[in-house]
């Protein structure tokens, strides 16, 4: 079973050296991406957190950051409320209390489908009717061996998975996207900033490039 310490050590190794370039991504992905599904005055949680990136630079009224790493209450920045719990077990916050859930990367870090499956449902009952999750993740589709290069990975997804897993627990889907971003900023290829905001831009690079998969659903 991985621990607090195996999670802060991970994030060390594979981050650490790119943790400017990440956080200039993170800043040009939600500016350019991210914030459209985000309102000013939104109640937000990101989560599986890590080192905050997103919920840092993105814009709302009342952001909450949920992760068990034990390095995130010092890099999500200030006025973001912190819930360092199992997402699997009931989360800290009222029924009908959010406007969003935005998740990047974490899901195939969930020990089993059972434990995705009481994620999806706990977001549901904290969304409000009408309110979002956000889920981008590593489709195994299209990543079938490089998938299982990181120690941490441990539940296979794709966009089509996800997609009836997020219907079972009540969402409706609005917008999926197989092959959204390219796959990972710890190993391989870090593009230019210039070529990432480009590439935001031009939907037909998504299927030359996209690795990971944008699945938005919403509380009926």
């Amino acid at each position: 079973m991985e621990t607090l310490r195996d999670l802060s050590l991970e994030y060390e190794q594979r981050f650490a050296a790119l943790a400017h370039y990440r956080d200039e991504v993170w800043q040009l992905l939600v500016n350019d991406f991210f914030q459209q599904y985000v309102g000013a005055n939104a109640s937000l949680l990101d989560l599986g957190a890590g080192w905050g990136e997103f919920v840092r630079h993105v814009k709302a009224e009342q952001k909450y950051a949920m992760d068990l790493n034990p390095d995130m209450p010092a890099r999500v920045g200030q006025g973001v409320e912190l819930l360092q719990q199992d997402c699997s077990q009931r989360w800290l916050l009222e029924d009908r209390s959010l406007d969003i859930v935005f998740t990047s990367n974490f899901f195939e870090h969930l020990p089993d489908k059972d434990s995705l499956r009481r994620t999806l449902q706990e977001a549901h009952r904290c969304l409000k009717p009408g309110g979002r999750i956000v889920c981008l993740g590593p489709n195994i589709r299209f990543l079938p061996g490089t998938y299982w290069d990181f120690w941490d990975h441990f539940l296979p997804l794709t966009d089509r998975s996800l997609t009836e897993g997020l219907r079972l627990c009540g969402f409706a889907v609005e917008r999926v996207e197989p092959r959204f971003l390219p796959y990972s900023m710890s190993q391989g290829w870090n593009p230019p900033l210039a070529f990432l905001k480009l590439y935001l831009n031009i939907p037909i690079l998504w299927r030359l490039f996209g690795k990971q998969f944008l699945v938005v659903a919403r509380r009926p």
